[in-house]
């Protein structure tokens, strides 16, 4: 088969599309040909050297896809040959097939089957960290940061279809897209504070729940931003790594800070993650209350394209990269 293999770490020219070996599933995965596959910011690190992949996992960049079964595994019961799937990774998406633990595995919902390669990564990370760490739910205000992004525009669709207040900060180009799908508050983080413009919004109150992919350079004024009782979840360090952390202003809230991450976490905790979303998150889609929000197609040869694209910041939602 054919992959984005990495050669050398370093900018998008980095990507090569070669030929490598073919996968080979384990009793409890099964083989999916791949349709297309969801660009991410860890395929961004991962290309620069900075995230490599987790141990046993595929060297090639892509931590989700759609496709269809072509193989299943000896063990792996529920799933079968020609069923169209979506799917969790920890790598080789971009790639013409992949290996996949099946209780990574999705079913298509009701939404385009290319389209479809946009929402396991993100579905998984916004279900997490917003139910089983920040526990959302209707009634609080949520604040995502990076509204405009494939992780924003799903959160903030979620955030809406759960009851939630959603505010979100954004270039002001994205307010009125993000407005339909559900952002009561964007703010536009260039010219407005968000911490002033969360109170204002709030009456004084604060958010309840931050969903934070920036990192050290917002820990402060995510702080200062959370109501009593808040829950300020990291998932993305765009901002940086290390800051100083008020343990005053976390105690006078009785607030809480939380990180994750989704990679590196074992298979039966990500089986764990799916679950939840297939029981929890699918029927909004399902439903027509969340849809998957795709930027643009590209072909997987031009992934070089699509990670300029997403270093931009100039898409809105997902880029995705398709074959055939």
């Amino acid at each position: 088969m054919k992959a984005i293999t990495i050669p050398q770490p370093g900018g998008p020219e980095a990507l090569v599309w070669a030929e490598v070996p073919d996968p080979e599933p384990g009793p409890d995965e099964v083989i999916v040909d791949v349709r297309a596959s969801g660009v991410n910011r860890a395929d961004l690190l991962q290309r620069q050297g900075h995230y490599p992949p987790p141990p046993g996992a595929s060297a090639y960049p892509g931590l989700e896809c759609s496709g269809v079964i072509t193989v299943v595994g000896s063990e792996v019961a529920g799933w079968a040959v020609g069923q169209q799937v979506c799917a969790l990774l920890s790598g080789g998406g971009y790639a013409e097939r992949v290996a996949v633990p099946a209780g990574q595995l999705l079913p298509v919902p009701a939404c385009d089957s290319v389209d479809a390669a946009g929402l396991p990564e993100v579905a998984c990370t916004v279900w997490s960290n917003l139910v089983q760490v920040g526990r959302l739910s209707a009634g609080d205000t949520l604040l995502v940061h990076g509204g405009g992004s494939g992780i924003g525009t799903f959160a903030v669709q979620f955030g809406a279809a759960l009851g939630a207040t959603v505010v979100t900060t954004a270039r002001e180009a994205k307010h009125s897209r993000l407005r339909e799908l559900g952002a009561s508050h964007p703010i536009d983080y260039r010219e407005q504070d968000f911490v002033e413009e969360v109170r204002r919004v709030t009456d004084g109150r604060g958010a309840d729940v931050i969903l934070d992919i920036m990192g050290a350079s917002y820990l402060g004024r995510n702080v200062s931003a959370l109501a009593t009782g808040g829950r300020l979840v990291v998932i993305g360090m765009q901002g940086g790594r290390k800051a100083e952390l008020d343990l005053g202003a976390l105690l006078t809230k009785r607030a809480s800070v939380a990180a994750t991450s989704l990679r590196s976490r074992p298979v039966a905790e990500k089986a764990e993650i799916v679950q939840g979303v297939r029981d929890e998150v699918w029927p909004l889609i399902e439903a027509g209350r969340i849809r998957p929000v795709v930027d643009r197609r590209l072909p997987m040869t031009e992934a070089a394209e699509a990670h300029r694209l997403v270093e931009s910041n100039d898409h809105f939602g997902k880029v995705l990269l398709t074959i055939g």
